[in-house]
């Protein structure tokens, strides 16, 4: 295996469990359904749809060494991901999210990244090292789930300065997490509607409006998506925006996920805006139908 990442994913590593039910749920609802664990965590979901499109992963994260931690682990490097720059924690259990999904959608979610954010700086050590280069300058896809304080760093840090940035917040709870990088004016953020409002402190109708208010508020490329609403991508030299193919709901949890592994990998090959903003679409729409996994 390659032992040098094309591209570096820092963010969660972690346990997803999953409740799904093919019936409409509401708060409260008790239905059958399937229960599966699989490895997650916005900063893994990411690097393995991007391993699908071709691309070799590192992962800087932390796990703990307990049973878990080893499983996951493996299953990281069956996926074709680097996981050698993954901070082993003595005393941290690994960490775990926690979904119910029903035929409308998300219904809720509980990401425990308690150790994660324990972890802190820690999970930069390959770069002190020498096992990673220091300043870097490949692409780096970031995640919200880390504390605010170390994405504060980060966002200022001269060991990113060069490096090509992608920022998501990990949820809707985390958004506020990603304002660091709006007042820095550092890398491309990928949000949706309702965590672009909260990043604005605003509401908007659409994708179009979203992304040109976080260009107003210091950001330098925006990527908004609105469900099954028209996504955009903007930044000061104009915008595109462009709406997803319309498909059957079978999971939510990974979509934005998948898009955005997409729309890096394709921005990665030299695509130009229109070809790389449809190819996110298109495998989001493939991922939330059923038809493709991370």
């Amino acid at each position: 295996m390659n032992n040098a990442p094309d591209i570096l994913c820092i963010g969660s590593v972690l346990w997803d469990v999953i409740g799904r039910s093919e019936t409409t749920m509401r708060q409260g609802s008790d239905m059958p359904g399937r229960i599966t664990r699989l490895p997650g965590g916005v900063g893994l979901n990411i690097a393995m749809a991007l391993a699908r499109f071709g691309l070799t992963p590192g992962l800087l994260s932390a796990v703990g060494r307990d049973a878990e931690g080893d499983e996951l682990i493996k299953a990281c490097e069956l996926r074709g991901l680097l996981p050698q720059f993954i901070y082993r924690s003595e005393d941290l259990p690994t960490d775990r999210y926690m979904a119910v999904e029903g035929a409308n959608g998300l219904i809720a979610a509980i990401a425990d990244a308690h150790s994660l954010e324990a972890a802190g700086e820690k999970i930069l050590r390959p770069f002190r090292d020498g096992s990673l280069p220091d300043p870097y300058r490949g692409a780096v896809a970031l995640d919200g789930n880390l504390t605010v304080d170390l994405l504060s760093q980060m966002a200022r840090s001269p060991l990113l300065a060069a490096a090509d940035l992608r920022v998501a917040p990990a949820s809707p709870g985390k958004a506020l997490r990603l304002s660091p990088f709006l007042e820095a004016k550092r890398g491309t953020l990928y949000v949706n509607l309702e965590e672009a409002g909260l990043l604005c402190q605003t509401t908007f109708d659409g994708s179009a409006a979203a992304a040109a208010g976080l260009l107003a508020r210091g950001g330098v490329r925006a990527v908004v998506t609105d469900g099954g609403g028209p996504a955009t991508v903007a930044d000061h030299a104009g915008s595109l925006t462009l709406t997803p193919p319309a498909v059957h709901v079978a999971r939510v949890t990974g979509a934005g996920d998948t898009f955005m592994a997409a729309h890096i990998a394709s921005d990665l090959s030299g695509a130009d805006a229109r070809t790389a903003l449809s190819a996110a679409l298109r495998a989001a729409a493939l991922y939330v139908s059923g038809e493709t996994r991370i």
